[in-house]
């Protein structure tokens, strides 16, 4: 991975190299960013960097043998644990090493993938990927055996607050005290869910999301993208690159879920003083139940964007609203009046426990009932 594949955060390259070329590498590094700002292709190009020697700020020239093994994230000092579930052909006790074919496919397609990618990668269902203790072990194992190029040795942990207590526990230890030039490198988008004993041990660098600019330019460089068309899709991406991949795809996620809140609201209005419509929620609440959670859980995200949205438009803030929903008959203007500061909060409430139940294993169908049943109050809420 070159740095100058990295989209954009040129600060923290040229932190990371300078470290690295002073010999200055913390044994325990966590990069925080949001999701498609880069965390992930930044960490391997560190890595390479660190590894093979690399200097001059790029991942060239020195030891082209190193190099070469980097192409297919497959140099043998350099070890990856992420999030993964028991599935068809791994039906016990999954580690992250079971699945490292199908990790380096996703990082070859795109490594500004998100975590709920990989889930659809994997086919997780209704299941939820975390860090196990075996991953833990895994990673003492692999750590403790000697270099192969007799330099450093790096572990990668993508997701890292998905690492469960035992796992994180069992690293403890080796993060206070790891063997010698031995690097990790934890990302996260979400800081605060990692336990507090494993980020104190962390020197933490946060990623920014990615500027309009440099989104758009790589639409167009990249993707060929129309350059009008390329801002516009950046805008709407918000920092995200990944999610400007998707939005350049007739057929995105973001297209069902508009279709799926519009029928969602639609209903909801229709359903005030109409006991028949009540039908209609249920039968929706069905549909989405029917999914996997982790697209339960995305498609209740995207609905607080939307609620979000309207709100910053009947506001008077059309500069912050950024979704253009493409939903026939649907527009987000005649929405806006009914989303206000007497029901906002409430709304966002609902759908955030919501999405606390589901993450738990609760019952999709009762779930999403009873927030429907409760959104047809708010949303007529003056």
């Amino acid at each position: 991975m070159q740095f100058s594949e990295i989209l954009g955060q040129e600060h923290i390259k040229s932190h990371l190299t300078k470290s690295a070329d002073l010999g200055r590498v913390p044994h325990a590094q966590l990069f925080v960013g949001p999701e498609g700002s880069g965390t992930l292709p930044m960490a391997i190009a560190y890595a390479q960097y660190i590894i093979c020697s690399n200097q001059n700020g790029e991942n060239s020239g020195s030891n082209e043998a190193c190099n070469l093994k980097f192409q297919k994230t497959s140099h043998p000092d350099l070890h990856f644990i992420y999030p993964t579930v028991s599935t068809e052909e791994v039906k016990a006790k999954p580690k992250s090493i079971d699945f490292i074919t199908e990790w380096r496919q996703f990082i070859e397609q795109n490594p500004y993938g998100s975590l709920f990618d990989w889930y659809q990668m994997l086919g997780v269902k209704n299941k939820q990927g975390e860090i196990r203790v075996d991953d833990a072990q895994e990673i003492l194992k692999s750590l403790a055996l000697k270099s192969y190029e007799g330099g450093y040795k790096i572990m990668i942990i993508w997701m890292a607050d998905k690492l469960n207590i035992a796992a994180s526990n069992k690293l403890l230890k080796l993060l206070e005290e790891p063997t010698d030039r031995t690097v990790f490198i934890l990302i996260s988008e979400n800081e605060e869910d990692i336990i507090q004993t494993i980020r104190s041990r962390c020197q933490v660098l946060h990623f920014n999301g990615l500027s309009e600019t440099v989104i758009a330019e790589a639409l167009v460089s990249k993707e060929n993208t129309d350059s009008k068309i390329a801002l516009k899709i950046a805008h709407q991406a918000q920092g995200n690159f990944n999610k400007a991949l998707q939005l350049i795809q007739p057929d995105s996620e973001s297209v069902f879920f508009e279709k799926w809140f519009v029928d969602w609201v639609r209903a909801a209005f229709r359903a005030k003083g109409n006991a028949a419509a009540i039908q209609d929620l249920i039968q929706w609440s069905e549909q989405i139940a029917g999914l996997g959670r982790e697209t339960q859980k995305k498609f209740l995200h995207f609905c607080i964007d939307m609620f979000r949205q309207a709100l910053l438009l009947n506001y008077q803030t059309p500069s912050l609203v950024y979704m253009e929903p493409q939903v026939e008959k649907f527009k987000l203007e005649n929405f806006a009046p009914f989303v206000n500061g007497n029901n906002i909060n409430d709304i966002f409430k609902e759908l955030s426990e919501a999405m606390y139940h589901i993450e738990r294993n609760g019952n999709a169908k009762i779930i999403l009932t009873d927030l429907s049943i409760k959104l047809t109050r708010l949303i007529h809420k003056k």
